[in-house]
């Protein structure tokens, strides 16, 4: 089966990177999103990231332990946190904590900000401890595809201080390499880039099925076709820094 990428659909998908460096330039329309309740608060998500996180609260018998703080943020909601957080945290903080419009993953839908619940919760910086239920939660949370997106010691590569609070979706099993190697997305996408093609993928194991991994560049003027084999499940995520991770789930 013959599929065809053009340089437009490294612009979209679950594994866009989305930092200082790289802008959302696919901007989903708030319509399209799907509202989650997570304990006395909604917000909206990426269909699949909602359907999926309301999969993962279940199977931890979740009782109002965490709230949700934010979900997916259009532009003038982004512009909106952007200055009140300078007027009252100044810039230095804000540039730590807070990602400027147009370069925020919550613009994507695919990325939550959770709290525990309590009492007085702060928006921007939401205390989700590494106890409890909320540790619960990030033990288990790349097995249904999330990842916490900013842990500590990887600063200087994603640009942003560590949020503990902060879970992006980027769909399995790209969550559960990412955590077994440590990786931040930035590190992931570059790793598939360094070490894999679409004839020498990265092999990821799993209950009897063989789902191979690979990186591909699209230049600018350029498509590209790809010989898909009958039968094989596939997804293809752009990058959003000019490339594709191809996912062909192949059964033993």
């Amino acid at each position: 089966m013959k599929v065809k990428i053009s340089k437009e659909d490294t612009k979209k998908g679950n594994l866009i990177l989305v930092n200082s460096n790289y802008p959302l330039t696919h901007f989903p329309m708030e319509k399209s999103m799907t509202t989650i309740l997570i304990g006395d608060r909604e917000i909206l998500l990426n269909h699949q990231a909602a359907t999926i996180l309301e999969q993962l609260l279940e199977s931890l018998h979740y009782k109002g332990e965490i709230v949700a703080v934010s979900g997916f943020r259009s532009q003038e909601e982004q512009e909106e946190i952007w200055n009140m957080s300078i007027q009252k945290e100044g810039i230095e903080y804000t540039n730590k904590f807070v990602a400027v419009p147009g370069h925020s993953e919550h613009q994507t839908g695919l990325a939550v900000d959770l709290a525990k619940a309590q009492k007085q919760i702060d928006n921007v910086c939401p205390d989700f401890p590494r106890t409890g239920f909320c540790d619960k939660f990030r033990q288990i949370a790349p097995k249904y595809g999330f990842i916490e997106r900013y842990i500590a010691g990887k600063e200087r590569i994603t640009g942003i201080g560590e949020e503990p609070w902060h879970f992006r979706y980027v769909g399995f099993p790209h969550s559960m390499i990412i955590s077994k190697l440590n990786l931040v997305l930035e590190e992931y996408i570059e790793f598939l880039k360094k070490s894999t093609s679409f004839n020498a993928p990265y092999i990821y194991h799993y209950s009897g099925t063989d789902i191979e991994i690979s990186y591909m560049q699209i230049e600018a003027s350029e498509s590209l076709e790809l010989d898909i084999p009958q039968r094989v499940p596939y997804l293809i995520s752009g990058t959003n820094e000019g490339g594709v991770i191809v996912s062909l789930w192949r059964e033993r």
